[in-house]
């Protein structure tokens, strides 16, 4: 009899541990178990055959909100984010700093970390005839003894035969935060936006805003590097879709997505399907692999 009493403890013993092995497990997945995250395709590396000349105009992804444009073999990078970004990342950058063979230019749209990386600018200092920014990130690039330009809203500027022109935008969420104010009042001239104009056509990168009138209101560009995050500092998902059909025939380079591990960040969390289901013409929205060339035509209007 006691030994019957004896394995029956043991096996309740063994059952409540094994339950209690099992309610601890599906706790811990309901806590580690993440929000959907729309990824970036896989990484499509390049290296000098980039940088070559020809009669075309080249667009590459660079990850994260960076461009590279290779137009008539004139070379510049937007926003480039090629190292050392302080979140964790779901992509491999395309390139690394130090296989950049020659730059003519590198376009800084504003200066938060994710645009203006300071450890990309320097490395590729040696290998940059200039920068360029607004009036504000020039500042900040001749602190770090960068060959910069500072510009105003609407100056335009040369690179090469490259006509470009800064775009006005809205990014002054640092105003809604005293910690990160640094003792200053944000002006919207601070941040911008480029207009390139190449022989292949017309590029916008209209860098990181909230949706204001102007941007209704430009000529039809020939491809548009997209930012759709839905953020209130950004254009907001239906204030993409909302310019993205005041452009309805404009192919739209999808950035700001699927590169940093922050599934609970609005600001880098946008779905490509999400937009297509919105916008007009949803074939024109163009997911590009990191690194992925995309080459610029004339559209018909």
């Amino acid at each position: 009899m006691m030994r019957k009493i004896l394995l029956f403890i043991v096996v309740m013993i063994a059952t409540f541990s094994c339950k209690s092995v099992r309610n601890e497990n599906v706790s811990n997945n309901q806590i580690t178990e993440k929000k959907y995250q729309a990824k970036a395709p896989p990484t499509q590396s390049f290296g000098q055959e980039a940088f070559e000349g020809s009669n075309e105009t080249i667009i590459r992804w660079l990850g994260m909100a960076g461009f590279m444009i290779n137009s008539h073999g004139t070379t510049l990078m937007i926003d480039p984010v090629l190292k050392d970004f302080d979140m964790p990342l779901l992509i491999e950058f395309p390139i690394e700093t130090k296989a950049v063979p020659h730059l003519d230019a590198i376009l800084i749209t504003h200066s938060d970390n994710d645009h203006y990386s300071i450890p990309t600018c320097i490395d590729l200092k040696s290998v940059t005839q200039e920068y360029h920014s607004t009036k504000y990130v020039d500042s900040l690039m001749k602190n770090q003894n960068l060959s910069s330009f500072g510009h105003n809203i609407g100056d335009t500027f040369f690179i090469k035969k490259i006509k470009v022109t800064l775009t006005p935008a809205d990014h002054t969420w640092q105003n809604d935060y005293p910690e990160s104010k640094n003792g200053r009042q944000w002006k919207k001239e601070d941040c911008a936006g480029f207009w390139i104009e190449t022989p292949n056509g017309t590029i916008w990168a209209t860098g990181d805003s909230r949706l204001m009138p102007e941007h209704l209101q430009m000529p039809t560009p020939d491809a548009i590097l997209f930012d759709f995050s839905d953020s209130e500092w950004h254009f907001t998902f239906e204030g993409a879709v909302k310019l993205a059909n005041a452009y309805p025939n404009t192919p739209l380079l999808l950035h700001h997505w699927g590169s940093v591990d922050a599934p609970d960040f609005a600001p880098f969390n946008g779905d490509p399907e999400n937009l297509k289901a919105k916008v007009n013409n949803p074939e024109r929205v163009v997911i590009l692999a990191p690194g992925e060339p995309y080459k610029l035509s004339r559209i018909k209007n």
